[in-house]
C-alpha cells in the first residue's frame, strides 16, 4: 500500500491499473446483464408476481428511495434454503463505502471506465451538486486501504469534473495528512502547503470515526454517521433492521438476517452459544474485511474464543448458517447453505453475493456484483477450522494498514463464474431489493442521529450503543 499523496489529472485513465487481471478481458453473464437492463417497473411486476403478499406501493417507495446521507453501500447476502425448501437471500452485513468495482466485468464494450463512472455520475457529482454553503476548494479521494479501486475513483473523478484531484491515505495511528478547521478537510501538502477539501469520496474502513468527524462541512461521500449509525456497526445496523423491519412490516416487505443478539458481553456469550444449540457466530460489532469474526462449532472453538483478549466490550451473537446436518436452530428455524454448484470432484463451496447499489436522482441502482467462495468444501461433518468451511471474506490481514487478497476465491459475474453460483435472475433481484432496505434502514437511523441544528446527537447514540470504548474513539 503506497502511502504518499498523488494528485490525479483528467484523461489519465489506464483499465490495468484499476481491475484485477481476470476482470480485464471477462464478459458480463447475459444473465446478470439482463438484471442489470432492468427497469423499475419489470422488477415490481416480477418481484410481486413470485410474491404476491407484496404492497406494490411500498416496494416502488423503496426502489424510488433517495438518501439523506449513506450514497453507496454492499451487502453481503447468502442464498439459503430451509428444511423444506424454501429459498431466499438473507443479509449478512451491509458496508459503506464498499469494494467491488475492480472485480466488475464491463457491461458493454465502451465501457472503459465500468462501475467507477456508473457511481460517480450518478451518486457523488449530483449529491455534490445539491450541496449548499460547500467550503472553497479541491476534491479528493482519501482511503487507507484498496488503493487499486481508490486511485480508480480518483481518477475517474478527474476525467468527469475536469478538475485535478488529490488521492490521499489515511491510515489509522500513522501521519496525518488530514485535519479537520471548524469542520472543513484541510490536507497538508509534502510542501506544508495546505489545501482546504470541498468534497471527497471517503474509502477509509478502518475506525473511521477516530479521525473523520461524524458531521463535517466538506461534503464527504459516505460520511462516517453512516459508518456509525451501521455502516461499519454491526450492533447499530441490526438495531437499525429491527426499526425498519417494524416500519414495513405491513406491506411484506422484511429485511433477512440471520437470528442476532445484540448487547452481549462477552460473559455471556457461552450461554448464547448454548441457546443456538452449541453452533453459532459471534462478531465484534466494528470490524470489517474479514476481522473480528469468530465462528462457533465445537466446544474448543468456544474456550479458544473466550481465551482472547478484545479491544471493545459488546459482541453480537448470530444464528449460525451451515451444512443441513450442522446449523444452528433459531426461532426461525435451521436455515443452511445452498452452495456453489458441485465441481468436477463433486466439492460444494459456500460462497457469498455482494451486491454494490449507487443512489442516483430516482433511486438507488445496481452498480457492481461479485461473489466470493470459503477455502474448503461444505461437508456433513467439520474436520478442523469451521472458518476454512464458513468464511468467504477475501481480505488477509498482515499488520496494521497491511492487507493483500486471496483472489482465487473471487467469483465474476462472467461467462465461467457466475454458472457456479446456482442463482438466477429472480435471486438477484431479491438481492438487490434486500441491498436497498438494509441501506435504507441505516440511512434512517443517521437521520436520527443528527438534530435538527445537524449536531451529532452524541447521548442517543450512547443509549444505542453503550461500548464506553467506541465512544471514546468518536471523533467529535
Amino acid at each position: 500500500m503506497k502511502n504518499e499523496i498523488e494528485l490525479k489529472e483528467p484523461d489519465n485513465f489506464e483499465q490495468d491499473n484499476h481491475f484485477y487481471p481476470k476482470a480485464l478481458n471477462s464478459q458480463l453473464h447475459p444473465i446478470v446483464n439482463h438484471f442489470f437492463n432492468l427497469d423499475k417497473k419489470r422488477i415490481v411486476k416480477r418481484y410481486r408476481h413470485l410474491n404476491p403478499q407484496i404492497n406494490e406501493v411500498t416496494l416502488e417507495e423503496v426502489l424510488s428511495y433517495v438518501p439523506k446521507h449513506f450514497y453507496w453501500g454492499g451487502s453481503d447476502l447468502f442464498y439459503v434454503t430451509t428444511e423444506s425448501g424454501n429459498r431466499r437471500m438473507v443479509v449478512l452485513e451491509t458496508n459503506s463505502c464498499p469494494s467491488g468495482q475492480k472485480s466488475m466485468p464491463p457491461r458493454s464494450d465502451y465501457d472503459e471506465h465500468r462501475g467507477y463512472r456508473y457511481l460517480i455520475e450518478n451518486a457523488f457529482l449530483p449529491a455534490l451538486k445539491k450541496k449548499k454553503k460547500l467550503p472553497k476548494g479541491a476534491l479528493a479521494v482519501i482511503y487507507d486501504k484498496n488503493y487499486m479501486e481508490t486511485s480508480g475513483y480518483a481518477q475517474t473523478l478527474a476525467d468527469l469534473s475536469k478538475e485535478n484531484v488529490y488521492l490521499v491515505p489515511h491510515f489509522n495511528n500513522e501521519n496525518q495528512y488530514i485535519r479537520f478547521d471548524n469542520g472543513v478537510m484541510i490536507l497538508t501538502l509534502h510542501s506544508g502547503e495546505e489545501i482546504p477539501i470541498k468534497a471527497c469520496v471517503r474509502y477509509v474502513t478502518q475506525k473511521p470515526w477516530n479521525r473523520i468527524p461524524p458531521v463535517t462541512k466538506t461534503f464527504i461521500c459516505n460520511s462516517t454517521l453512516v459508518c456509525l449509525s451501521g455502516g461499519r456497526n454491526k450492533l447499530l445496523a441490526n438495531k437499525a433492521y429491527e426499526l425498519f423491519n417494524s416500519e414495513i412490516g405491513e406491506s411484506g416487505l422484511k429485511i433477512n438476517t440471520p437470528e442476532t443478539i445484540k448487547d452481549v458481553s462477552k460473559l455471556e456469550i457461552p450461554l448464547w452459544v448454548q441457546r443456538f444449540g452449541g453452533k453459532a457466530v459471534v462478531k465484534n460489532p466494528y470490524s470489517n474485511a474479514g476481522q473480528g469474526v469468530w465462528t462457533i462449532t465445537n466446544e474448543e472453538e468456544l474456550e479458544n474464543f473466550m481465551q482472547g483478549e478484545y479491544t471493545y466490550d459488546q459482541f453480537i451473537v448470530q444464528s449460525l448458517i451451515g451444512h443441513y446436518d450442522w446449523s444452528s436452530t433459531s426461532q426461525h428455524g435451521r436455515f443452511f447453505h445452498v452452495g456453489t454448484v458441485p465441481n468436477k470432484k463433486g466439492n460444494i463451496y459456500i460462497s457469498d453475493l455482494r451486491v454494490m447499489v449507487c443512489a442516483s436522482a430516482s433511486g438507488f441502482l445496481p452498480c457492481a456484483l461479485y461473489a466470493r467462495r470459503a477455502k474448503a468444501p461444505l461437508e456433513s461433518e467439520i474436520t478442523g477450522s469451521s472458518w476454512e468451511t464458513l468464511g468467504t471474506n477475501l481480505s488477509v490481514k498482515l499488520g496494521e494498514n497491511q492487507w493483500e487478497s486471496e483472489t482465487s476465491r473471487l467469483l465474476l459475474m462472467d461467462r465461467k463464474d457466475f454458472n457456479s453460483l446456482g442463482i438466477g435472475i429472480d435471486d438477484l433481484i431479491e438481492a438487490y431489493i434486500q441491498t436497498i432496505l438494509t441501506i435504507m434502514a441505516i440511512d434512517k437511523m443517521a437521520k436520527n442521529l443528527i438534530s435538527s441544528k445537524g449536531a451529532f446527537r452524541m447521548k442517543l447514540f450512547k443509549s444505542l450503543d453503550n461500548d464506553q470504548t467506541l465512544i471514546n474513539e468518536i471523533l467529535v
